[in-house]
């Protein structure tokens, strides 16, 4: 498990996420929003009257419940709301990070 930051026009967080997703945010977090949100059945809950509803939250939900069952993401911090033009703290600016 390794550890990236996920925000959603919002707080940013961070998660303790399978290896294969951090070495790889970007792929899963796109196939997230621009395929299943979109064509699953059981994203359903998120399409209300025409529009995506989502946040990172739900993305986790969607790691341990479809793509990684057996090993679970968790949240490990929420850093807060960090504007997109200041840098992160120092100890997390290696970290992969994900802006829905």
């Amino acid at each position: 498990m390794k550890n990236v930051i996920i925000s959603a026009d919002g707080d940013r967080k961070v998660y303790s996420v399978p290896d294969a997703v951090a070495d790889n945010l970007e792929r899963y977090c796109l196939e997230f929003c621009t395929i299943w949100l979109k064509t699953s059945p059981y994203a359903r809950k998120y399409r209300v009257n025409g529009v995506l509803c989502y946040n990172e939250d739900d993305f986790i939900e969607y790691l341990n419940k479809w793509i990684f069952p057996k090993e679970k993401s968790s949240l490990v911090e929420n850093l807060g709301r960090i504007d997109f033009d200041s840098p992160l703290p120092e100890k997390y600016t290696d970290y992969p990070e994900f802006n829905f």
